[in-house]
């Protein structure tokens, strides 16, 4: 007994070194666990479904207020502003942007309440993306 008392005393190495091993395995194994947590979370996830903001075309929209809608709320300098109204102009229908759900709906919200404000008829709708 005194034999045993002695020997752990000298030697605590050797039960620090049982217990931090057993203690690396069971963190091991939790990080096993939460790696397969993280991997069928990741696999859960998807991207957003994406939609088109388009504006349409009319008779009456001066083309100076559809470039500046377009530079106002879809961040577009003056040479891509033109272009995508001249393609509406020329089309029928012209792609603004391609967002997620909630930034589109917003937009094309933003969209209608200024054409409205400034007494214009210009048309804004969301598509989904293909």
């Amino acid at each position: 007994m005194i034999l045993k008392l002695i020997f752990i005393f000298f030697s605590p190495n050797i039960i620090v070194r049982k217990y931090v091993k057993s203690w690396n395995v069971v963190r091991m194994t939790n990080n096993v666990a939460s790696n397969k947590t993280q991997t069928l979370i990741k696999d859960k996830l998807k991207r957003p479904s994406m939609y088109e903001v388009i504006l349409l075309n009319d008779d009456y929209t001066p083309m100076e207020f559809v470039v500046d809608v377009l530079m106002k709320y879809f961040g577009k300098d003056i040479n891509q502003a033109n272009e995508v109204m001249m393609h509406v102009h020329r089309n029928g229908t012209g792609l603004c942007g391609i967002y997620p759900f909630d930034i589109a709906e917003t937009k094309v919200m933003q969209v209608m309440n200024y054409s409205i404000k400034n007494g214009h008829p210009l048309q804004c709708k969301m598509e989904k993306n293909k």
